[in-house]
């Protein structure tokens, strides 16, 4: 894929090179001329110009981009890029960092925004997750917040220990999709048998997650 980023800071080049040693072609766009360091990322495309301006992303080639991430330090040009990506260009795919968790709400379609990360949030949600146990977790949100990411620890002292995965009664609008234990990932089936120290990772709208915490809580004891 032809991957473009906004921003040439500690975050953007970092994301750059995570996606050349993927063999992903990137280009990065950068506005400050001391930030523009072709040697700190040398697979990659190196643009020197303002990503917020119309005729700069034309001069770049943004129409044949398939993935746009505005990942700047400033909230108000990583939604500019974003928008400008999405219906100037029609870019399929448009990623969007959001440094301050107050202006987490603008990251949305309107803005041309299809993955919103808010890296506070992602780091309290790791936190979260590495600490606790019984307990749902939200991890990350997809699509503008129409479903989330969650993940709940079994204890050691769970009931449901040695239960089927058909015994958690689930509302509509979730779904278990991979039990994580040691090193192995499971994809569940009906009949596998859940263990204490099972970690279940489920996709569940906001709406429901209430719901499958109860649900849990009515089969193995916890709230």
């Amino acid at each position: 894929m032809r991957i473009a980023i906004a921003g040439a800071g500690a975050v953007g080049r970092s994301i750059a090179l995570e996606l050349v040693e993927n063999s992903h072609r990137v280009m990065l766009i950068e506005r400050e001329l001391a930030n523009i360091e072709p040697e700190a990322v040398e697979r990659a495309e190196w643009v020197h110009a303002d990503a917020c301006e119309l005729a700069s992303l034309e001069e770049a080639g943004m129409e044949s981009c398939d993935v746009v991430i505005a990942a700047t330090g400033d909230d108000k040009v990583n939604l500019v890029v974003s928008l400008l990506a999405k219906t100037e260009f029609a870019v399929r795919r448009v990623v969007a960092r959001v440094n301050d968790p107050r202006n987490e709400w603008l990251f949305s379609e309107n803005w041309g925004v299809d993955v919103a990360v808010s890296t506070p949030r992602l780091l309290a949600a790791l936190v979260e997750e590495a600490v606790a146990v019984g307990d749902l977790v939200r991890l990350m949100t997809f699509r503008q917040g129409q479903a989330n990411l969650v993940e709940v620890t079994l204890p050691e002292d769970t009931p449901l220990a040695g239960r089927p995965v058909k015994a958690l009664q689930l509302p509509p609008d979730s779904a278990l999709v991979v039990i994580l234990r040691g090193g192995r990932v499971i994809v569940p089936q009906s009949d596998d048998a859940l263990e204490p120290g099972d970690e279940l990772l489920f996709v569940a709208t906001a709406a429901v997650e209430e719901e499958i915490r109860a649900a849990l809580a009515r089969e193995s004891g916890f709230a």
